[in-house]
């Protein structure tokens, strides 16, 4: 096997990938009968991927995210999150168990760190959001190794600015009225001047009575 073989680890064992997907499953389910947000839930997802550094995962799941709710400017500073403000406590708790998760940091520093997720989450919440790491972490490990590829999705058709007019059609020009050749245009006004002079005045009428149709009732006309 060559560095240019492709070897699909999830392929190779269809039963252990089968089984991984009943995992996340169950867990999936874990987190919303805590109570937990799928925005929330996929808010993790995203970052652990980040720390992992599985691109099939990132794009899969920033869409996953997008789809929940959680805003594109969320996303954007998410492998920042510690210096903003745009994110609340239990955003801050979940962000933090999946870093603690991913990175496995010294225990001092480990514990510091869940004990103060903790403080805002129920035990159900708190174990759910461990396990989504877990799950998530596992992913991103076998989609690494089986190099699974990002594919180019098609761009999205640009939407039109508030305000903005839409190009104006250009209509066609109307073709101009055709112009008669002199010597015909000179012919036909000769033959109208023609037609006029043999025309003869219509016969003045007489004045008095106007002519009414005959009578044939009194058999007179």
């Amino acid at each position: 096997m060559t560095a240019s073989d492709h070897f699909y680890l999830d392929k190779a064992d269809p039963r252990s990938w089968r089984a991984l997907n009943g995992l996340s499953r169950k867990v999936a389910d874990a987190a919303e009968d805590s109570g937990l947000s799928r925005a929330l839930v996929e808010l993790l997802s995203v970052r652990v991927s980040q720390l992992n550094g599985c691109a099939y995962c990132l794009d899969l799941h920033t869409g996953y995210a997008v789809e929940a709710g959680v805003s594109a400017q969320k996303l954007a500073v998410l492998a920042a999150w510690r210096e903003t403000e745009l994110f609340d406590d239990l955003e801050r708790a979940a962000l933090a168990i999946g870093e603690a998760v991913a990175l496995l940091p010294d225990e001092e520093t480990r514990l510091a760190e869940l004990a103060v997720a903790r403080a805002e989450l129920t035990d159900e919440q708190y174990s759910a959001l461990q396990w989504t790491a877990v799950a998530i972490s596992a992913f991103n490990r076998v989609s690494v190794l089986s190099r699974h590829r990002v594919r180019p999705r098609a761009a999205a058709p640009k939407k039109q600015a508030p305000g903005e007019q839409a190009p104006k059609r250009q209509t066609p020009e109307k073709p101009a009225p055709k112009q008669q050749a002199p010597e015909e245009q000179s012919s036909k006004e000769h033959a109208a001047r023609s037609q006029a002079r043999g025309k003869q005045a219509p016969e003045a009428q007489a004045p008095g009575p106007s002519r009414t149709p005959s009578t044939v009732a009194g058999g007179t006309a």
